[in-house]
């Protein structure tokens, strides 16, 4: 279970990045796939990056699955969230994200991740923001 703050209270964005961040602890593909909208976007992080090199994110599911395929799904990962802002249909989760690698290695990572639901409550927008030169292991 993620480590959340006392207010993370009921909203549906904050609701759909809790179930987000569970399955991708619980190493559930399905179920995280299952959150998306058809035509989401999943940008993690925002931008040009090794896990992006086009920088214009991961687009629909198939494109979703490849990105949990490769990125999440050879890690142990967990969730601390210190604090998170909902408006409208959309939260900000600001928090660190700690990955433990296959052969070891852990490595945290400071960011703002905006989640963004559609009228069904199903993510349209996936979106974080961290620098890859702030990543601290150990």
């Amino acid at each position: 279970m993620p480590q959340l703050p006392e207010d993370f209270a009921p909203h549906p964005a904050r609701d759909a990045s809790l179930a987000s961040m569970e399955a991708v602890e619980a190493g559930d593909r399905d179920r995280w796939l299952s959150l998306f909208a058809e035509d989401a976007v999943v940008q993690d992080p925002i931008g040009v990056s090794p896990l992006d090199p086009s920088g214009e994110g991961h687009r629909g599911v198939d494109a979703i699955a490849a990105f949990y395929d490769s990125t999440i799904a050879p890690n142990q990962v967990r969730f601390t969230i210190e604090r998170s802002h909902a408006a409208g249909d959309e939260v900000a989760n600001v928090g660190t994200i700690t990955t433990t690698m296959p052969d070891g290695t852990v490595v945290h990572t400071d960011l703002v991740g905006t989640y963004r639901v559609d009228d069904r409550g199903r993510l349209v927008s996936l979106r974080a923001y961290w620098e890859i030169d702030k990543l601290r292991f150990g």
